[in-house]
């Protein structure tokens, strides 16, 4: 593939593009465009920029003809405006007068002005095990960051970037950490993407009685105080669907069995699961328009917590319980059949979760945070 054709490619890839559409644009099999995202782990090379002393493709055009005219040294020199020694060292180093072409010598100087800065990752041994190990157990590269900056705040030595550890999991060519820890991060992906995508929510249905967001109290807003929750459910094959239930202010996440979307059977899932938790814990609860809460005021009645519904297609309204589901995802893919998980595996897949650093928290846990108000 040209070198034109993979400029043209990363523009395209770094505005968002999929690698069919990027794979149609230039004529090319998809196969060829991963090959070529693949090698770079998805992530764009930075451009390179030319430094104004240094030769250009038409200087050295201008070298080559002028050889090949039997001009001097200086004369080539004179005519692009370089010094003389330049241009003799330039010739010298790509093959002499004889020998001198300018593509070659284009190339090999771009090949030669190539040099990455090392990552922390190459020379220190102890680190890189490090964040292996902490890869091997699911925590992503922020969450590794944040914790040596917690537990070695002293040592310059134990410092590295997030940024810098995605780079060193996807870029195939370091081989710095093995390949195949990509599938412990939440996404599973081969290589980066772009997080160009937008979420568009659904108006299911009406909901008797459904009371907004904006009546929510403003403590849940705030996120001052534990008891707020957000809930929804995901859904997997065969018609299955486990419940989420988080705290927007801890993150601390319940998960709930559940034999079938119908609120006869949601709303009664719900109300054990609030008998199991703390009391103190419980306040209000924000869920989506779906109508598998259509009996909100059942549970209201029997609970005691109110019930909020966020507008329809916002999404972003319940963003701590989105996102906490995309985290989920990690251990229930989309397609899977949720129904072959027991209420055990769920509780100790969110006893993980909750037992994981999060950014939001200062790398502290949820399970810690409810710790500390208790």
């Amino acid at each position: 593939m040209p070198d034109a054709m993979k400029e043209d490619l990363w523009r395209r890839w770094r505005a968002g593009e999929s690698i069919s559409v990027i794979s149609r644009a230039l004529g090319k099999p998809p196969g060829s465009v991963f090959t070529v995202l693949k090698h770079h782990g998805g992530i764009a090379p930075a451009e390179r920029m030319r430094r104004a002393d240094r030769l250009t493709p038409e200087d050295r055009e201008s070298i080559s003809r002028g050889l090949e005219a039997g001009a001097s040294m200086r004369s080539i020199a004179l005519s692009i405006g370089r010094p003389p020694s330049t241009v003799s060292r330039e010739v010298s180093r790509n093959g002499g007068r004889l020998k001198y072409r300018a593509f070659a010598a284009e190339q090999r100087a771009r090949e030669q002005a190539g040099r990455p800065k090392p990552s922390a990752l190459q020379d220190n041994v102890v680190l890189r095990q490090l964040v292996i190990e902490l890869l091997e157990t699911e925590w992503s590269p922020e969450q590794i960051v944040g914790h040596l900056r917690l537990v070695h705040a002293d040592n310059p030595l134990m410092r590295i970037s997030h940024e810098s550890i995605y780079r060193a999991i996807y870029t195939t060519r370091w081989k710095m950490i093995p390949r195949e820890l990509c599938a412990k991060l939440r996404t599973g992906r081969p290589i980066r993407k772009n997080q160009k995508n937008t979420v568009k929510g659904q108006w299911r249905s009406q909901i008797t009685g459904a009371r907004p967001i904006e009546e929510r109290p403003a403590a849940a807003d705030a996120r001052t105080e534990l008891g707020h929750l957000e809930g929804d459910l995901i859904i997997g094959a065969k018609n299955s669907q486990v419940a989420t239930l988080v705290d927007r202010t801890s993150r601390y996440l319940t998960m709930v069995a559940l034999p079938s979307r119908h609120t006869a059977t949601v709303i009664p899932a719900l109300q054990q699961a609030f008998s199991l938790m703390d009391p103190r814990h419980l306040s209000t609860l924000t869920w989506d328009r779906g109508m598998e809460l259509a009996g909100h005021r059942l549970l209201t009645d029997a609970t005691g917590v109110d019930v909020f519904f966020a507008a329809p297609r916002s999404p972003w309204q319940r963003g701590t319980n989105e996102n906490t589901n995309k985290l989920i995802r990690q251990y229930l893919p989309k397609g899977t059949d949720l129904g072959l998980h027991t209420q055990i595996d769920l509780d100790a897949l969110a006893a993980r979760l909750n037992n994981r650093p999060r950014k939001c928290l200062g790398y502290r846990t949820p399970a810690q945070c409810v710790a500390l108000t208790v």
